[in-house]
């Protein structure tokens, strides 16, 4: 499901040309709080629900570089979830759908008042619900990769 569209800007291309490496994890980021919009932790959500998402951690791989204007389209897919945990995985795409690069997230829900991880209040869940999943057994290919030298 699409997420997010933006452009490359001008002060996240570095001095090789192409957009740095720090900015593909700003577009995810982005991306994450589409995502909170799309579910209902908009601002207004957040502050009805006294509640929001904290990513735990990340695993961005790069394919592609991007150059400064150049269109993106950032789409996510749910790869598991539970009671007030989300699996997460965005693609970066450009205008010719080329992978430029894929972000494995795991984010938390948290109740702002307690900072304690927290289930997702029922509106969130049910939007939750209808996000794309993928089948057990049918994630993306760049899903669950670790780093290290192959030998």
């Amino acid at each position: 499901m699409m997420i997010l569209e933006t452009r490359v800007a001008p002060e996240w291309v570095d001095y090789n040309g192409h957009m740095n490496d720090a900015e593909y994890a700003r577009v995810f980021s982005l991306a994450v709080e589409a995502l909170m919009e799309r579910i209902g932790l908009d601002a207004a959500g957040r502050a009805r629900h006294d509640y929001t998402l904290y990513t735990l951690e990340t695993h961005l791989c790069y394919r592609r570089g991007a150059l400064q204007g150049q269109p993106l389209a950032v789409t996510v897919t749910l790869l598991d979830r539970d009671a007030k945990r989300l699996h997460a995985f965005f693609e970066l795409f450009d205008e010719e759908h080329n992978l430029l690069a894929s972000s494995e997230q795991m984010l938390m829900g948290m109740d702002q008042q307690s900072g304690r991880p927290c289930g997702f209040p029922a509106p969130v869940a049910e939007a939750i619900a209808a996000l794309p999943h993928a089948e057990p057994g049918n994630w993306p290919a760049l899903a669950r990769r670790t780093i290290g030298i192959r030998r």
